[in-house]
């Protein structure tokens, strides 16, 4: 990428990895960069002191005089723009963008761009293993993995993106080549005054696009009608001409594009009904950028999913222990709660707790009630758990995750399965929802 002369100050708000990449992409487009973060201590803080010796770090607070004065602001997703430094600022006229916004300016080669509230991970992940297998130079990061702006690329042939409502709220157009929006439930309402702005905040994905692929068993992953895109439907509900979705032929089930027979479920190497979805989507998300049929199937054959994602861990005296520790929502534990409920011999022994982050709970109520054997409640949140839940299955408290992995072993009878499905955030306990997948893990495999 060559060096463009400017004369512009661009400041950096929010020193993570995301801050970092924006930071090295302004400087080599000549902007004059500073950074400000509201911590003392960013995580990226000596990585860029190191980089850039001669640029300026404000810490510790937000300036608002320091901000108007700047010719535009580049927020990290972790910060809201309604916070009143940042809102003051862009009344003022000052330009506030996101990495994702400036990603999409840059990118030469088409982009497929992936949101939702659960099973974006996934389905980013596994696109970009079928374009690998087809052959091609694809970048893959976003909200996963590695920051938009360091994957830029000229030689790249295809960019797959997973987004967050959080990048989304900068982005005024992706223009990519395809886009989902793969489902929509309860996340994020500490930072959302309702589930409407957190549906807007996603629904900007559609900005621009070319091809829009549709879930067709959530009503809220269409967007408003618009002539100039194209729509290709998925579902896991009856097939229809041109669509991706289930076949039931006798004692099979076939994944399907229209009537064409392609996979069988039980050849996937994932499991687990949302997981089918999850392969459906990428199916459709694959046709759209003409990726090889036959390359996309191979990757299903042998694609186990990712760590912390309904992850199985052991069977142990004939109780089957399962580490969605990525979970994080109310949607995503309900999605794991009736996928394995409508495979499971016996019954759901739930741990659940955390940071709810303001969701309502009661989605969880006909799953468990379906499915549920017990609820093992911890953490934050556990005591609205409790009164959510304790009129449709067993509730008990316990103050640790090595003691909800030890009374779930006591409740669970043969042929149930052990769920850890949080429906709530880890960072009241934990650094991450991967320190707490690791701690169940280790503490099943130690029963």
């Amino acid at each position: 990428m060559t060096r463009i002369a400017t004369d512009k100050h661009s400041m950096v708000i929010g020193l993570g990895k995301t801050g970092l990449s924006c930071a090295r992409y302004l400087a080599k487009q000549g902007h004059r960069v500073s950074v400000m973060d509201t911590r003392m201590e960013p995580p990226a803080l000596a990585e860029f002191r190191q980089e850039f010796p001669h640029a300026t770090c404000h810490l510790g607070g937000l300036d608002e005089a320091l901000l108007k004065q700047c010719d535009q602001i580049v927020v990290s997703p972790g910060l809201s723009i309604a916070t009143p430094e940042i809102a003051a600022a862009r009344t003022s006229g000052v330009p506030v963008r996101g990495d994702i916004d400036l990603f999409s300016e840059a990118a030469k080669a088409p982009v497929v761009g992936i949101t939702g509230s659960n099973g974006k991970s996934t389905v980013t992940t596994l696109l970009g293993e079928m374009a690998r297998e087809a052959g091609l130079n694809v970048a893959v990061g976003g909200n996963l993995g590695t920051p938009a702006l360091d994957l830029l690329d000229d030689a790249c042939e295809l960019y797959v993106m997973e987004l967050s409502s959080f990048q989304l709220e900068t982005t005024e157009a992706l223009n990519a080549e395809t886009v989902v929006l793969l489902n929509i439930s309860d996340d994020h309402m500490d930072r959302y005054a309702s589930r409407l702005e957190y549906l807007r905040a996603k629904q900007r994905i559609f900005r621009g696009a070319r091809n829009v692929v549709v879930n067709d068993d959530d009503v809220l992953s269409q967007p408003l009608p618009n002539q100039t895109m194209k729509l290709f439907h998925y579902g896991l509900s009856m097939p229809d001409v041109g669509k991706f979705s289930l076949l039931q032929d006798n004692t099979e089930t076939w994944l399907v594009r229209g009537f064409d027979r392609l996979i069988r479920v039980d050849e996937l190497a994932m499991h687990g009904l949302h997981n089918v979805s999850n392969a459906l989507a990428a199916l459709a998300l694959g046709y759209t950028v003409k990726l090889p049929m036959q390359a996309m199937l191979n990757v299903l054959r042998r694609f186990k999913g990712l760590p912390h994602r309904c992850q199985f861990v052991r069977e142990f005296q004939g109780v089957t222990y399962i580490n969605d520790s990525k979970g994080t929502n109310v949607g995503a534990a309900v999605a794991a709660i009736e996928s394995l409920g409508q495979q499971c011999a016996g019954r759901i022994v739930l741990i659940a707790g955390g940071d709810a982050k303001n969701a309502q709970l009661e989605p969880l109520q006909p799953a468990l009630r379906q499915y549920g054997r017990a609820a093992i409640l911890l953490g934050q949140d556990a005591a609205r758990l409790e009164s959510v839940l304790s009129s449709v299955t067993a509730c008990h408290r316990v103050n640790s995750l090595v003691e909800a992995v030890r009374a779930a072993s006591k409740v669970a009878q043969e042929g149930d399965i052990v769920l850890l499905s949080p429906a709530c955030s880890s960072l009241d306990m934990f650094e991450n929802f991967e320190q707490r997948g690791e701690l169940f893990t280790a503490e099943v495999q130690a029963l």
